[in-house]
């Protein structure tokens, strides 16, 4: 029986290209952009076969490790580990993390490297593509994916197959690998013939890798060993050591170890790929009316043409738009000619800057136990509805600047308030006094639902210190 291929996704993008969707606290990874399950989820599936492949270790930033561990729940699926990266360091280190976990058990064990944010939509040619570059992996080689092209694009690397590789069918060794070409160097590579995009995939042997980065980065690879040697098991997570990995060095996989090693080979494949990196790239991908527009949600649209129309909140009409995107949320709508979706990167920056909070969440925030949304809010006050699944019950917590009311409107709650312990159900409610030590669990068979009016002079969420979490957070 052929061994196992351990899928390594990569989980830790901000998509910020796909504002006002993507978000902080939610980027495009785990939002449902290309079908009716996250991308995150249908990356999972694509490897969803036990007599391929092993389970998924998934790497991701400490924000985001409640929500991908609910939508795997939600999936049935059981990952090797959900490792936390401390910071964002690039490709390289943390596909190290992983690979320094795989050898640990196997260092022959076969990686397939995925970024969670991809689509493809021809699963029979991904798998066999993956048959050719498993079998160049467990030769030495670290292969990649090259996809074919089908225009001169100027937003992918291109990479130029060399020779065949001896024994493997469809592998190439790589020639060179080109930067993000302009339009008129695309176009020439194109003509020329050899070369596929650079899709950001690899598979190769654990140690191999390890060796090779060893050999080229030295350093990089150390402080990725001190991080997870010094790091440690946390309910389900493997959080791995702060100091060693925010001390080591950033680098992508291609620029650290693929450009320079004289190992390095090409699978070129059409696989239906995309990377789903702009609101142009899902139009471009998905189903179109007769006028080929791309209609999404509550949307009324008369005389549109080639526009991606999509509303996650209120009704949205176009009246005789063209070549638009229009995307609209609870807090948000973006309107940008389709060939400039590029540039909606810059409107999370300035976001940021002017200490907004619509790049990092939106209105409805997911938290373990359930979620929270702001309903209204002026100078000193602040009004939530707080959903609380069965069994569940936030950190026992207490605030430095705010005050609390609780309303009750569905289910039954249990409070902890400083030395009190009681029960509310609908239409009861309770005062957390300003510095009051507290705690809301749902001791209902169904979720429960509540109504919070916060009022003080700061109302932020960096305002709570945690005394006792199941959640790892206090």
């Amino acid at each position: 029986m052929a061994s196992l291929i351990h899928p390594v996704i990569l989980c830790g993008g901000a998509g910020t290209r796909l504002w006002p969707l993507s978000r902080t606290l939610e980027p495009k990874q785990l939002l449902a952009l290309a079908g009716t399950r996250s991308l995150l989820r249908e990356t999972v599936a694509r490897t969803r076969d036990p007599a391929r492949f092993a389970a998924p270790l998934i790497l991701c930033n400490e924000l985001h490790r409640f929500l991908i561990a609910e939508q795997l729940l939600e999936d049935g699926v059981e990952p090797a580990a959900i490792v936390l990266e401390p910071a964002a360091r690039n490709t390289a280190p943390a596909v190290a993390a992983g690979a320094l976990l795989l050898a640990a058990k196997d260092p022959d064990a076969v990686m397939l490297v995925m970024p969670s944010d991809h689509v493809i939509r021809d699963q029979e040619a991904f798998l066999a593509a993956l048959a050719s570059a498993a079998a160049a992996a467990a030769a030495g080689a670290l292969v990649t994916f090259g996809i074919a092209p089908d225009g001169p694009e100027t937003g992918y690397g291109y990479i130029e197959r060399g020779a065949a590789l001896p024994g493997v069918e469809g592998a190439f060794s790589v020639a060179r690998f080109v930067e993000k070409p302009n339009a008129e160097t695309a176009a020439a590579l194109l003509a020329k013939g050899g070369h596929s995009w650079n899709s950001g995939m690899f598979v190769f042997r654990a140690r191999r890798y390890l060796d090779e980065l060893g050999r080229l980065a030295p350093a990089m690879l150390a402080a990725v060993e001190a991080a997870v040697e010094q790091g440690a098991d946390e309910h389900d997570f493997v959080r791995l050591g702060a100091a060693a990995y925010e001390a080591c060095p950033a680098d992508s996989i291609d620029y650290a170890v693929m450009e320079k090693t004289a190992d390095a080979a090409v699978v070129p494949a059409d696989l239906g790929w995309s990377d789903v990196g702009a609101w142009s790239t899902l139009w471009e991908i998905a189903e179109k009316d007769a006028d080929a527009n791309v209609i999404l949600g509550d949307v009324m649209a008369a005389d549109a043409k080639r526009s991606y129309l999509r509303s996650d909140g209120p009704l949205l009409a176009a009246v005789g738009v063209e070549d638009l995107v229009v995307v609209a949320t609870g807090d948000a709508v973006l309107v940008a000619p389709r060939d400039r979706v590029q540039e909606v990167k810059a409107v999370t920056e300035t976001l940021a800057k002017a200490g907004r909070s619509e790049h990092e969440s939106h209105p409805l925030v997911r938290r373990p136990w359930g979620s929270y949304q702001t309903v209204d809010a002026g100078e000193g006050f602040q009004v939530k509805r707080i959903i609380v699944k069965p069994g569940a019950r936030l950190s026992l917590q207490k605030h430095a600047q705010r005050a609390e009311h609780w309303v009750i409107v569905r289910g039954k709650a249990r409070v902890t308030r400083n030395r009190e312990v009681f029960d509310l159900e609908v239409d009861q409610s309770t005062y957390i006094p300003l510095g009051a030590v507290h705690r809301l669990e749902n001791i209902g068979a169904e979720p429960l639902h509540l109504i919070e009016v916060q009022s003080g002079g700061y109302l932020g969420e960096d305002d709570i210190v945690r005394l006792d979490d199941e959640y790892g957070r206090a």
